[in-house]
């Protein structure tokens, strides 16, 4: 999968580039990554890529030409690519919307700043937008090293175990079971009987016990996406959950 990025700030992205799963994934070839400076684009010797906005206002607005300049470069050497323009009024980001994403081959991420972009880049050039919360960041690039993580730990062969995704917390709207590792006592608290008992069909019921309760107190919201299976809705019924979980699904 391709990945093209349109920025005035590549530096803020190289870190982010080096570290990590998004680092084996570009050692691996299961993802590329290109950081391109729209300030190369731009059509003055002072590299302006920002003016005041007509009709007065407050901040500056991108200008069109030094943007539509790296697209037009973009498309000529790898066509076919989806523009997505990171913006405070885009369609949320959700882990099915990174889901819709991966399916994609080629992504070019455009990272606004200031008060955005020229409206006839909007109109013209762009794809889609797409909004990481209801929040202002003070330009797109952290929005889109989000979606380029998300979106890549959802690439086959990226992760080391393949049923990481497939459990995350938000794939099946339920917040992921509490976790536990060694030691099995830490400063007075031992790690429950159940998940070293070696009894795996107890321990599948106590994960789906503690990520239901888990999600009824901190996001009850998101079992409205949730659906169990007839031994699931058994084991719910069994502990006590399943009038909770219904309530919650029927809003």
């Amino acid at each position: 999968m391709r990945f093209d990025i349109l920025t005035i700030f590549p530096q803020l992205l190289d870190s982010p580039l080096q570290e990590g799963i998004i680092r084996r994934a570009v050692a691996a070839g299961k993802i590329r990554v290109n950081i391109h400076d729209i300030r190369d684009f731009a059509l003055d010797k002072h590299a302006m890529t920002d003016d005041r906005p007509f009709g007065g206002g407050e901040g500056m607005v991108m200008k069109p030409e030094p943007i539509a300049g790296s697209l037009r470069a973009i498309e000529k050497k790898n066509p076919g690519g989806r523009v997505i323009f990171l913006s405070p009024q885009g369609r949320r980001y959700t882990q099915k919307e990174a889901e819709r994403l991966a399916a994609y081959e080629h992504l070019i991420l455009l990272c606004g700043r200031y008060e955005g972009v020229d409206e006839r880049i909007r109109a013209n050039y762009v794809d889609e937008e797409i909004s990481i919360g209801d929040y202002i960041l003070t330009g797109g690039e952290l929005a889109a090293m989000v979606m380029v993580d998300s979106i890549t730990r959802l690439l086959p062969g990226v992760l080391g175990c393949g049923d990481s995704v497939e459990n995350d917390t938000f794939s099946r709207g339920l917040l992921k079971n509490p976790q536990y590792t060694r030691p099995r006592e830490f400063e007075g608290y031992t790690v429950p009987e159940v998940l070293i008992s070696g009894d795996h069909s107890a321990i599948a019921e106590w994960r789906l016990v503690t990520s239901v309760q888990q999600t009824l107190q901190k996001r009850p919201e998101l079992l409205t996406l949730a659906v169990f299976s007839k031994e699931e809705l058994q084991i719910l019924k069994k502990n006590k959950l399943l009038e909770a979980v219904e309530q919650e699904q029927r809003g």
